[in-house]
């Protein structure tokens, strides 16, 4: 999924950088300049939720999508869900990815 989703931002002219789980993402993110998170809900070592509120909590600014295949209506994660600044269903789309950038790098 991430390397689909690397393609597709590619397609925009966003350079991405990859991760394995939350853990490796919040290493890239104290290594590199990193502008935006995407992250899955779902992944080992972290869940998603988790890795939100780790970049909220250092960096409030920063952009934090989550994407997700599962509903997040019912999820007991919401206070934290409420934090992210967009939100993926999978599967997504193309536009979704354009509708996204546009929404929080509006130039």
């Amino acid at each position: 999924m991430s390397s689909l989703l690397a393609d597709m931002l590619e397609v925009f002219a966003v350079e991405s950088v990859r991760a394995t789980d939350g853990q490796d993402a919040l290493a890239k993110l104290e290594a590199d300049s990193i502008g935006m998170v995407i992250t899955d809900l779902r992944m080992p070592k972290m869940s998603g939720t988790e890795l939100l509120a780790a970049v909220k909590d250092k960096n409030p600014s920063m952009p934090v999508v989550l994407i997700s295949g599962f509903s997040i209506e019912a999820s007991d994660e919401q206070d934290q869900i409420k934090r992210a600044d967009g939100f993926l269903h999978k599967p997504f789309k193309m536009t979704d990815i354009k509708d996204l950038l546009d929404r929080l790098f509006v130039t």
